[in-house]
């Protein structure tokens, strides 16, 4: 299994960028898929995720400015961000949940917002 994440860059406060996820070694059409970020200092969290039927989550920092898609047919999921604040500073990491509390990571794309 390996996951490839891109999108991640340099952006000014306000700006948006679009990270992608390509999974491949499998069919994951069935698997949870999400975003987690994690920044110096600070524990990881759930940024987005989506599920095999579509339906989405979000944490409650990033609610109302991500947007989490999947192509199932290709094995990608989205991350749409809008209106970056420097606090969304991060390595971003892409999740491919296997089990409750199993899964795959990538390895990881960073995403830095100047003020």
């Amino acid at each position: 299994v390996q996951l490839v994440e891109s999108g991640g860059g340099l952006v000014q406060a306000g700006g948006s960028l679009r990270l992608s996820c390509a999974a491949s070694g499998s069919d994951f059409s069935s698997n949870f898929m999400g975003w987690y970020r994690q920044a110096p200092g600070k524990e990881r969290e759930l940024v987005a995720g989506i599920s095999s039927d579509g339906n989405t989550d979000y944490g409650s920092s990033v609610k109302g400015r991500c947007t989490i898609s999947r192509d199932t047919a290709k094995n990608i999921i989205y991350l749409q961000m809008t209106s970056l604040e420097p606090e969304d500073t991060a390595m971003y990491y892409c999740r491919l949940r296997t089990g409750r509390l199993t899964g795959y990571w990538g390895q990881g794309t960073q995403v830095t917002v100047s003020s």
